[in-house]
């Protein structure tokens, strides 16, 4: 289980024993989402700090810091992993390649 905080911080938890397994630090501001990509290999997180970040679950280092500059309220995979999209105080969606941490559009 992966959960947000208004720390900053994103964590994974083992849901049978309660234990804290790995912390994802490095926003700068309250962390509104916290998802895992369909293969559970990685999370993205969405902050009020206006950035999304792209985590390796195994070592919690993040792959992709992805600029949104304004506060983030929801952030998604797609279905095959490939993409992610977040929408923002802005009143706008961007879509991201996960992968290269590329922007590819802005609806």
């Amino acid at each position: 289980v992966v959960s947000a905080s208004a720390d900053g911080t994103a964590k994974l938890w083992d849901a049978f024993s309660g234990e804290c397994l790995q912390t994802f630090d490095g926003h700068e501001d309250e962390v509104h989402s916290a998802v895992f990509s369909p293969d559970g290999q990685r999370v993205l997180t969405g902050s009020g700090d206006g950035a999304a970040k792209l985590w390796d679950v195994a070592s919690g280092e993040c792959l992709h810091t992805l600029e949104l500059e304004s506060v983030i309220l929801s952030a998604a995979f797609s279905p095959d992993g490939q993409q992610v999209v977040m929408t923002s105080t802005s009143w706008v969606a961007k879509l991201w390649d996960a992968n290269s941490g590329k922007h590819m559009r802005t609806l």
